[in-house]
């Protein structure tokens, strides 16, 4: 397949999904550094990060920079803060929050700019913290563990740790997330099934977090049960951005890691992959086809993420892409050095194939091209959609069970529709369980660790004056998937609930969910009450708050 196809089917399969982090991601340019660490910790895990002696860097609207700090990858959101402050240490930014609870200052934190919704930029916001320059990446003798500051692009990321150790994270897809708010939030990648999520290698946070009395200070909060703060740690792992206070490092071991030896203390991605890319033309597949694609890749998934299962070598992402785009996609990544590598790919194609009209099963032929881990990596990350201008509307659910025939044919509906065109619009589907199910469903914030499928009904597009119809395109097709439930995934036994990494405001409002049950379920389940523990204990004041932020405790 010439390359220039490869790259177009790839826009199409992952344009705007992977922009996954709740106050950053997408957007910042930052380089990362191997660098020695200065670690200012003391026995109480309280920093003492001091005073900065560098003057601070502030941009205001008579700025040059201005416009080009005030909005992030969703431009359906435009900023008009008195001021942007540029966070270059741990002391800049204890200083900038306590600057902005001392004059009252409504403020946002954004690392990478790729937030979904609003929660950086409104007009309430007077102060930004703009973390993108916070970028280093480097190994922490101190600690035993990695330290990635939250401005890191997860591209710099993998290629720092795999260039310099050896070793990587299984995060995002898309090279310009910002560590900052992908892995407070979950973080998930195509290695997630094989190595778990990013969170399920969080050693240590450092916060700067406002008492009671408005005080701001850095707290390192740790994985150890008795650290004094790890309530603080377990609600990065999980909790969403902009909830707590503003993270200035995070540290990453995973937890069976042993010795002193930082080439063993991640997880060693695969030396090569097979990279199969696959196009199904629109006009080769009907109702009933569509609705066995769908329903088959599901059952896959089901039938062979269990931990430990061999097929969790393979990670596949399927772009049910509206018939403007001219094809689905279905993008397949298989770690090449495992046990009949090609014969897992194999039987996943036959699979979602099957019952399929012959034109169908002819497309999903497997024809992999065996590439670097490394390669595919960068390939994939640097393929998605990136307009200038680019407009986003997301919505996500998780699965454990599949969808029903009737859903399948709402959703083909829409995608098929010729009262809306637009091939920015999709439905995703990404793999899930695998390594990500060994993990209790309380051991960290995020909840959903028994459900095999993660999802994110989207559309992006560039001409503001249609923003209405693109908005309700999907709102309607997910509406009416989840009628039976109120227009939600309630979390039962098929839907457990959202990803708060690809949030949506709409989960919170009425109009658009009816089910009576509230946005903070479908996030975070049982675990919302322990996060209001922590937001009361840390975030007392309410300083850090957005549209879906943690709620204090009733009474606090």
């Amino acid at each position: 397949m010439p390359e220039l196809d490869r790259r177009r089917l790839l826009e199409y399969a992952i344009a705007g999904v992977t922009v996954t982090g709740t106050t950053a991601a997408a957007g910042g340019s930052g380089t990362a550094h191997a660098a020695t660490a200065e670690d200012t910790t003391s026995s109480k895990g309280t920093t003492s990060a001091g005073h900065s002696t560098r003057a601070p860097i502030v941009v205001t609207p008579q700025d040059g920079r201005y416009d080009d700090m005030t909005t992030g990858y969703n431009k359906r959101w435009v900023g008009r803060p008195e001021q942007i402050r540029v966070i270059r240490s741990t002391a800049d930014a204890v200083a900038a929050v306590q600057e902005a609870v001392t004059d009252g200052k409504r403020l946002s934190v954004r690392s990478g700019g790729g937030c979904f919704e609003d929660f950086v930029y409104n007009p309430e916001i007077e102060t930004v913290l703009d973390l993108s320059t916070l970028d280093k990446v480097f190994y922490d003798e101190s600690r035993r563990a990695f330290c990635v500051e939250p401005g890191a692009i997860l591209l710099n990321v993998y290629d720092t740790l795999y260039r310099g150790w050896g070793v990587t994270l299984p995060g995002g897809l898309c090279y310009s997330v910002g560590m900052g708010g992908h892995a407070c939030g979950g973080g998930y990648g195509l290695l997630s099934r094989q190595f778990g999520l990013v969170v399920d290698h969080l050693h240590a946070v450092e916060v700067v977090v406002v008492d009671a009395a408005g005080r701001a200070r850095a707290v390192v909060a740790t994985n150890d049960p008795n650290d004094p703060h790890h309530d603080l740690w377990w609600a990065h792992t999980g909790g969403g951005g902009g909830n707590f206070g503003v993270v200035t490092r995070y540290w990453f071991r995973s937890p069976d890691a042993t010795g002193t030896d930082p080439d063993t203390l991640l997880p060693a991605p695969p030396s090569h992959v097979l990279l199969n890319i696959v196009a199904i033309p629109w006009s080769s597949v009907d109702e009933a086809d569509f609705g066995r694609l769908l329903r088959n890749f599901c059952a896959w998934q089901q039938a062979h993420s269990a931990p430990g299962a061999p097929e969790n070598a393979l990670s596949s992402l399927f772009g049910l892409n509206h018939i403007a785009a001219g094809v689905l996609t279905l993008i397949t990544q298989v770690d090449a050095d495992a046990p009949d590598a090609e014969a897992i790919l194999a039987d996943h194609l036959t699979a979602i194939g099957a019952g399929t009209a012959q034109a169908v099963r002819d497309s999903l032929a497997a024809a992999p091209t065996k590439v670097t881990w490394g390669q595919a990596t960068r390939f994939i990350s640097t393929s998605n959609y990136a307009a200038p201008a680019v407009r986003v509307k997301a919505r996500s659910a998780y699965l454990k069970g599949n969808f029903t025939t009737e859903q399948a044919a709402v959703i083909h509906r829409h995608l098929t529709s010729s009262d809306y065109s637009n091939p920015g619009a999709s439905l995703i589907l990404f793999p899930y369980g695998g390594e990500i199910g060994t993990v209790a469903s309380d051991a960290t914030a995020i909840p959903q660790r028994d459900s095999f499928v993660k999802m994110q009904y989207q559309a992006w597009w560039v001409d503001p004056a249609t923003d209405d119809q693109h908005i309700s395109w999907v709102r309607s097709m997910y509406r009416e998937v989840y009628a039976d439930t109120g227009g939600v995934p309630v979390p039962d036994g098929t839907w457990d609930g959202c990803y708060i990494n690809y949030v949506d405001a709409d989960m919170a409002d009425p109009a658009q969910n009816t089910s009576g049950v509230p946005w903070s379920t479908f996030y975070y389940k049982d675990n919302y009450p322990r996060l209001q523990r922590a937001k009361a204990a840390y975030d007392p004041r309410n300083v850090f708050r957005h549209a879906l932020s943690i709620e204090p405790p009733e009474g606090e």
